[in-house]
């Protein structure tokens, strides 16, 4: 039976791309609103396309802060891609220098990036964090990035050694400097760039994901 995947469908804007290559993969696809399915489902695409303000706004308005809290809470897979990364963390400094909160499911803070070139568009290459699943098979290749803000600094440590749990695989990749590009973090999962628009590297990533659902 195929994996069931709820592509939220919070108003940020154009995702049908992100439904068909989810498709594509094997998952059986619904694009929605509806806080019930996006409940139920195997796993839940968080798309984001925009500044941060505006998805963070079109989220709460979703439910998605109660939606993706009660997943996580039930160990519910939950990927979240550019825009839907970067409002998974504390907050953000776009679209102005005064900051806007985020969901906090990770500490840090979403910031312009410092580079020559700003927006970061075009394809880049990452440095993919020991273990991962959702890299597994394309470690060496290039993925499509469009933004101009990122997190640079991962805070959250986990002693493993301590704890029973797995510390998170945190993905970098470099434009002006080094940043945050993607994260695996139990049922939690994200992405800087849009695997849906890497080619076949990025449907690998996306066919991984829908496997370990």
């Amino acid at each position: 039976m195929s994996a069931r995947v709820v592509v939220l469908d919070y108003g940020s804007g154009n995702i049908r791309s992100a439904v068909r290559a989810l498709e594509h993969v094997g998952a059986e696809v619904a694009l929605t609103a509806d806080p019930v399915a996006a409940l139920e489902a195997d796993g839940l695409f968080v798309p984001g396309v925009g500044n941060f303000h505006a998805c963070a706004d079109g989220l709460r308005a979703a439910q998605g802060p109660l939606v993706i809290g009660r997943r996580l809470a039930g160990g519910r897979p939950v990927l979240g891609v550019c825009v839907g990364m970067q409002v998974l963390f504390d907050g953000s400094t776009e679209p102005s220098a005064q900051r806007v909160d985020g969901l906090g499911e990770w500490p840090g803070l979403v910031e312009r990036l410092d580079a020559a070139v700003v927006p970061h568009m075009g394809w880049s290459t990452v440095d993919v964090a020991d273990g991962s699943v959702l890299f597994a098979g394309v470690e060496s290749e290039r993925f499509y990035f469009v933004h101009s803000y990122a997190v640079r600094d991962w805070t959250l440590a986990v002693d493993s050694s301590t704890f029973a749990v797995v510390a998170p695989r945190v993905t970098f990749a470099e434009h002006g400097h080094r940043f945050v590009a993607a994260v695996e973090n139990g049922p939690l999962a994200a992405t800087q760039f849009h695997p849906e628009k890497s080619g076949d590297a990025g449907l690998t990533l996306l066919e991984n994901w829908v496997r370990s659902l």
